[in-house]
């Protein structure tokens, strides 16, 4: 399964929301909308600023995730924005494939 970072932004309606029901009941919502879709919440932290909430999860690919953020952006409630996270290994595996790049310009 692949990593992904999520960030969630709740709009006013979502603040609301988390406001009357709480954040373990946020989290346990979240974690069996995930479980439902094949993956596994591996971190789920709130915090305030930009972001409300970063989550870590694992997925068996990213139709599963797209799916997911289609869901909670579709709400209303929240934006998402996804990262997808690379192993060193990955990393290793990328570095040995070779291939060219010219710069633009060059």
């Amino acid at each position: 399964m692949a990593k992904y970072l999520i960030q969630a932004r709740y709009t006013a309606e979502g603040a609301k929301g988390l406001l009357k029901d709480g954040g373990t009941k946020r989290v346990q919502v979240v974690t069996e909308g995930i479980k439902k879709g094949g993956g596994k919440v591996e971190a789920f932290y709130f915090a305030f600023g930009q972001t409300d909430a970063y989550l870590i999860v694992d997925a068996p690919d990213t139709a599963s995730v797209l799916a997911t953020n289609l869901l909670v952006n579709g709400s209303g409630a929240a934006v998402t924005t996804t990262t997808v996270l690379v192993t060193p290994e990955e990393v290793d595996a990328a570095t040995k494939k070779g291939g060219s790049y010219t710069p633009p310009g060059h």
